[in-house]
């Protein structure tokens, strides 16, 4: 009786017939058969970082997770072969031929790897997704007792939570927050924006956004119960209990928090409304959008985004009256809405967003300095600058540059300066510019894809257009600087 055939293995396609081993070559199918997971571990010699993170995870695996069905797959940053070589010697797992640079770009786009190390984990049997954030799972059980720590959904998480306001008494958080909007509100007491923040959502929440219907849940970072107490006591919203540790640090993975101050949005369904919440909020504090749902074609003025993560469709229209400013979001918002539509349906990211810059304000200058565009004079800033005598250790809110040999400072406190030229030219009037629809690409190793410049109106069909060029590969790509 004949056996039936094997299933091909999902791992073929994503590393390609062999990966190399410490004997060898071997094939990728025999390599992985069996695993419960697969992590891959993005690294590189060079990298300070990994060479102290390296050593830890060869222990764990050596030590708990290979014999628990973990397999490790190296994908090299290194520079060259023999970099390569001398780290991979230190290993004891395998690794995706070096050679294969195509594969290893390819990878790091596919994952939106930002940063090394980083550790993406993946089911051992059908090779699906389990996390982008496998160096904190591993880090927090190295031992695999939850291997192979698929996130736990928001309903899990807060089953058994503790939520209370300064001074009340603890509430089951899942009850509390059940068909409610609400904020986490990631923050800690020793960080200096926090501290700026802070202050400022309290007042929104006070005054508009609490009778709007938004309820928000302090999860600290602070360093002990003292600091979180004496924080929490200036916030009128609930917080989690500091001592649930191990909670804290779940959400954060959940939502991929890597910084605060970080806010994000919860809708009354429990689906996630947006991850930038701050830039949300702060862009709406007395709350006319509430509850935030992403917009199909955002504005820049909000924030860039996900723009380091994904790539990003930018419309540029700073000279164009309001009416085409107008049109330009109208042209975009169809292939927007779409992109947003099969995200929700898939439970992740988009893979492509929009932004149009309506203003030469803020990020607008720096974008234009790294796409190789014209520069546009930037806004006067609202309160009158006076020459500072310190010369660096500070960026051009026009420009973006740094240490530049003038700098004009805000003389009402704000945090705002101006190099030389950029104070020189602010508030000029600009020469009328055609709109510009540039592919912003950064995982894509930092490359962008100049589109048409329209002298005329912008279309829905021209939007269509850019993107099927970019999907076929039929735009010239550049390099960001």
């Amino acid at each position: 009786m004949q056996s039936p055939p094997t299933p091909p293995s999902p791992f073929e396609d994503l590393f390609g017939p062999t990966l190399t081993t410490s004997k060898g070559e071997s094939p990728t199918a025999e390599v992985l058969a069996g695993k419960k997971a697969v992590a891959l571990y993005f690294s590189a010699h060079w990298c300070p970082p990994c060479k102290g993170f390296t050593p830890q995870l060869a222990k764990w695996y050596t030590n708990d997770l290979q014999g628990k069905d973990l397999e490790i797959v190296f994908v090299s940053g290194d520079r060259d072969e023999a970099a390569f070589t001398e780290y991979f010697a230190e290993m004891p797992w395998v690794s995706l031929p070096f050679a294969d640079r195509d594969r290893e770009s390819a990878l790091s786009k596919k994952f939106k790897v930002s940063g090394i190390p980083s550790v993406v984990i993946l089911d051992g049997v059908t090779g699906e997704l389990i996390t982008t954030d496998g160096k904190a799972a591993i880090s927090g059980d190295p031992t695999g007792e939850e291997m192979p720590w698929r996130p736990k959904s928001l309903d899990e998480l807060l089953n058994g939570a503790l939520i209370s306001k300064p001074g009340g008494e603890p509430t089951d958080a899942k009850t509390f927050l059940a068909g409610k909007v609400f904020a986490f509100y990631f923050s800690a007491h020793w960080c200096p924006p926090c501290k700026g923040f802070t202050p400022k959502l309290a007042s929104w929440y006070t005054k508009d956004l609490h009778a709007k219907g938004l309820e928000v849940v302090f999860v600290s970072s602070d360093r002990d119960e003292g600091a979180f107490t004496e924080y929490a006591a200036e916030m009128p919203w609930h917080a989690l209990e500091f001592a649930d540790r191990k909670r804290k640090e779940q959400l954060s993975t959940r939502f991929g928090v890597s910084g605060i101050p970080s806010v994000v949005i919860i809708d009354a369904d429990g689906s996630v409304i947006s991850k930038d919440g701050r830039a949300a909020i702060s862009a709406d504090p007395a709350g006319e959008d509430f509850p935030w749902h992403p917009k199909p074609v955002k504005n820049l003025k909000g924030g860039p985004g996900n723009i380091n993560e994904t790539p990003t469709v930018l419309a540029f229209c700073e000279t164009s009256d309001a009416a085409t400013q107008a049109a330009v979001v109208e042209a975009m918002t169809p292939a927007g809405a779409r992109f947003l539509a099969e995200a929700k349906a898939t439970k992740e990211d988009p893979t492509i967003e929009f932004i149009v810059v309506t203003s030469s304000e803020g990020l607008s200058s720096r974008l234009r300095s790294m796409f190789k565009m014209a520069k546009l004079p930037p806004l006067a800033h609202e309160h009158d600058l006076e020459l500072s005598d310190r010369s660096s250790g500070w960026g051009c809110d026009g420009c973006g540059k740094s240490g530049a040999e003038e700098r004009f400072r805000c003389t009402a406190g704000c945090d705002f300066d101006y190099c030389g030229e950029c104070h020189a030219a602010a508030g000029k009037s600009a020469d009328a510019q055609a709109v510009k629809l540039v592919m912003c690409d950064i995982p894509d190793n930092g490359g962008y894809y100049e589109g048409p410049a329209f002298e005329g109106a912008v279309t829905s069909a021209d939007v269509e257009k850019f993107l099927a060029d970019y999907k076929s590969k039929a735009l010239t790509r550049s390099q960001l600087e």
